[in-house]
């Protein structure tokens, strides 16, 4: 039987604390304990149990997943990595090191690595801005300085802030499946509840358009009309009037939302209006407890929780990932979709993977094979360098079309989990998931990814020192030096 983790939360409890302007007794006397036994905590020299993260949510308020080792363990991955990108830092540091700083200071790591995060977008902006000087001479600002250069954009800091809320929202969530179950949603009969719910509660008529300029919704508040696209299922309709119902009847949940994850421009404060109202539409369609019911039940078979809900196998896959309701857990999945160029355009997880932010995903992840073998689901054991391994399936999909001149968007997605949930997916009943032979080493990307002998690297670690001996061949395109 594995050993259980200690678990050591002193730093979070601290600032939480300090947060909310509270004394240790203070806070002693909210979780029925001593004071000693607070200090202890909030020290790092005593771990909590699981009635203590309990009660500690709930004067906190939120998940016990603010408190998660998943999280310590994806930042303790990002960290590594950062720290040994030689154009950052030329040292070492231990990882029992590691492991302290993310424990006693989670905060500096959470800065650190944003600050990690904008330099690699700095050093790929820059080499396309001189890209494009040296082609045309064009692309730059004011000063002659590339516009964008080093800051974030919107899309990458709302995926982060869903990634640090373990891809889970709890209010947004509840109160999509009130919904669902006050007005009955079916499978296939979802929408006209919903049409009925938009003219008799808000005065909005629903009609259906063409869309042949490619939009799916439409909404007009001087004619009070939303406009759908013609040719939509029934999901697809019911996603687009649960997503306006979202920005009509809950904006104030969505904009506190917004305030607490603190994104201050306006294209994030949009960008993340739309992902919540997209998150609770999709909590609409598939009620957490009938969805995870189900999904146990089926052994997260994609393709049976896709004919029962009537939905996509995307939307399976993306709601999958989402299932981190405290005292009702499924499995903690991560999720990726990417084109046939590697670029990912969605990625989140409730897991400690640690996907590429710059530089392209790993060419051995069996993601990038889908694109080979379209329609058919491929599974992978892989292992990471951390040297944690996760079980993952992936397959293509296809959006778009309805006529041979109709535009069409092809995608692999990519679902996955630690290997110890494995046998918990109707996917893993004939792999040996523990036989070496079955275990594809992968790493987070070239650009970071500490692997010395893979035949598939792209191009060397950053800051890595390359070591050239023109007297001999070998399939590993790239020898560099070792710590």
């Amino acid at each position: 039987m594995a050993k259980s983790r200690k678990i050591f939360v002193g730093a979070r409890v601290r600032r939480l604390r300090e947060q909310r302007e509270l004394s240790q007794l203070a806070l002693a006397g909210r979780l029925s304990l001593s004071l000693s036994y607070v200090s202890q905590i909030e020290n790092n020299q005593r771990p909590v149990t699981a009635a203590v993260l309990l009660k500690l949510a709930e004067v906190f308020g939120g998940d016990v997943g603010q408190f998660s080792e998943d999280q310590d363990q994806r930042h303790l991955a990002e960290l590594d990595a950062a720290l040994k990108d030689r154009t950052v830092w030329a040292g070492s540091v231990p990882p029992a090191t590691l492991q302290r700083m993310i424990e006693q200071a989670p905060d500096l790591v959470e800065a650190f690595l944003s600050l990690y995060t904008r330099y690699g977008r700095l050093q790929d902006e820059y080499a396309q801005a001189i890209d494009r000087l040296y082609a045309d001479g064009a692309g730059t600002g004011a000063g002659g300085a590339p516009r964008g250069i080093g800051f974030s954009q919107p899309h990458e800091e709302v995926r982060d802030h869903f990634n640090r809320q373990n891809n889970y929202l709890d209010t947004l969530d509840v109160l999509a499946e009130q919904l669902a179950g006050s007005k009955g949603l079916l499978p296939g009969a979802r929408s006209e509840p919903l049409r009925r719910l938009l003219l008799g509660g808000f005065g909005i008529s629903v009609t259906e358009a063409s869309g042949a300029d490619g939009w799916l919704r439409r909404y007009d508040p001087g004619r009070r009309q939303i406009e759908l696209r013609v040719g939509l299922t029934d999901a697809q309709r019911a996603f687009q009037l649960a997503t306006q119902l979202a920005l009509l009847m809950h904006r104030d949940v969505i904009d506190a939302e917004i305030r607490a994850a603190g994104f201050t421009d306006p294209p994030t404060q949009e960008l993340a209006r739309q992902g919540l109202a997209h998150y609770f539409a999709g909590a609409v369609l598939l009620p957490y407890r009938s969805f995870l019911d189900a999904a146990t039940r089926l052994r997260y078979d994609i393709e049976l929780l896709q004919q029962q809900f009537q939905v996509s196998i995307e939307t399976v896959c993306h709601r999958l990932s989402t299932l981190q309701r405290p005292n009702a857990r499924g499995v903690p999945f991560y999720f990726v979709r990417l084109d046939q160029a590697g670029n990912i355009s969605k990625r989140q997880s409730a897991t400690s993977f640690h996907f590429a932010r710059h530089g392209g995903a790993c060419p051995l992840w069996h993601v990038h094979e889908a694109f080979a073998q379209p329609g058919r689901i491929l599974a992978q054991v892989a292992e990471m360098p951390d040297g944690i391994r996760y079980f993952g399936i992936a397959r293509t999909i296809e959006r778009g079309g309805g006529g041979f001149r109709a535009r069409r968007k092809l995608f692999a997605i990519g679902l996955g989990c630690e290997l110890a949930h494995a046998r918990d997916l109707v996917y893993a009943d004939h792999i040996d998931v523990d036989h070496p032979s079955n275990v594809v080493p992968i790493g987070p990307g070239c650009r970071v990814c500490p692997r010395q002998d893979c035949v598939q690297r792209a191009f060397p670690p950053a800051g890595k020192e390359i070591l050239i001996d023109s007297n001999a061949e070998s399939l590993v395109s790239y020898r560099f030096g070792r710590e």
